[in-house]
């Protein structure tokens, strides 16, 4: 029996069956079930196609095999071991709420996604959200830029308020027919944004923190949700994170994972350079004569610090 896993609470995972009549199915996997080549904290992610076997008597039934993945986000576990945490599979786009104010998204934290998404295959959207909130002349700026930014490096980026609805009717086009990851700090707006998207779903939301301004944390598993109208299509959502650590990154291949960087890296001498201190880096001169932002420089080196080996290993 064939179905797509679309709950993951940590515990047990919820199935859809491919019946006529679908079923939802609560799955368990044995103790020894491992992805050959993977070490994740969670071997079976949503959006996972499975093989599932006969529920026992009470309803329940056991994961017997996964269906190679075509691709997947992965962020590092949150203990910051060498583990790492699929955070969904199978996935069309990956689409990263932010915001510019009440909270603030850093623009590491922006960059470390889209690294990994180009890393894994995933095309992106970068969601500017709570635009309503920037009505300083300052702010428009502020916004201009950051979408220049992205959009010049060839990104595709939407600015909206999920309070307002301005920008709903593009995101919506945007989502129809696809299986679409959101993900994003707390306290950015994805759980009302994705309540907007699939009305009477009344996801759970919290008022952001006054004394930290960040977010509170509401949802706490992934979890697929189908959208509305013949277009089709499905959200998948996750639980808000305040960082995004990368894995398994070779320190010669980061730069792979930043178009604008790559674009430049050919014209370097040593085809191994790391754009950090060699002679002839085309990386480097494009940094001081301003073709490359320094935001996106800074998180390129905060990347390679991540494939240090000794980062993350315990102490004796």
């Amino acid at each position: 029996m064939q179905g797509i896993v679309i709950r993951n609470t940590g515990a047990h995972y919820v199935v859809a069956t491919d019946e006529e009549q679908p079923r939802e199915i609560n799955c368990k996997i044995k103790g020894n079930f491992r992805i050959k080549g993977i070490r994740t904290t969670n071997p079976v992610a949503v959006g996972d196609r499975v093989t599932v076997g006969e529920p026992a008597p009470d309803g329940t039934a056991f994961i017997t095999a996964i269906e190679p993945r075509r691709n997947y986000i992965i962020r590092r576990a949150s203990n910051l071991s060498k583990e790492s945490h699929i955070i969904a599979a199978n996935i069309d786009r990956a689409v990263l709420v932010v915001t510019l104010a009440h909270p603030t998204t850093s623009t590491t934290f922006i960059d470390r996604f889209l690294a990994t998404a180009t890393a894994y295959n995933v095309p992106a959207l970068l969601v500017i959200n709570k635009i309503d909130l920037l009505t300083d002349e300052g702010d428009s700026e502020l916004l201009d830029a950051v979408m220049y930014l992205y959009k010049s490096i060839g990104y595709d980026v939407l600015a909206l308020s999920a309070k307002t609805g301005e920008g709903l009717d593009d995101l919506r086009a945007m989502l129809a027919g696809k299986l679409t990851l959101f993900s994003g700090n707390s306290g950015v707006g994805k759980t009302t944004l994705i309540n907007d998207l699939i009305p009477g779903l009344d996801l759970r939301t919290a008022e952001i923190s006054s004394a930290h301004d960040t977010g509170m944390h509401t949802t706490t598993f992934s979890e697929l949700f189908r959208l509305p109208g013949e277009g089709g299509g499905a959200i998948i959502d996750t639980p808000g994170v305040r960082g995004f650590g990368t894995i398994d990154f070779d320190k010669y291949e980061v730069a792979h994972y930043f178009p604008d960087l790559f674009a430049v890296s050919k014209d370097c001498r040593f085809g191994n350079c790391t754009h950090t201190h060699e002679p002839g880096c085309a990386v480097l001169a494009a940094l001081e004569e301003g073709r490359i932002a320094q935001s996106r420089y800074a998180s390129y080196l905060s990347i390679l610090e991540d494939a240090d080996e000794g980062k993350y290993r315990k102490p004796f």
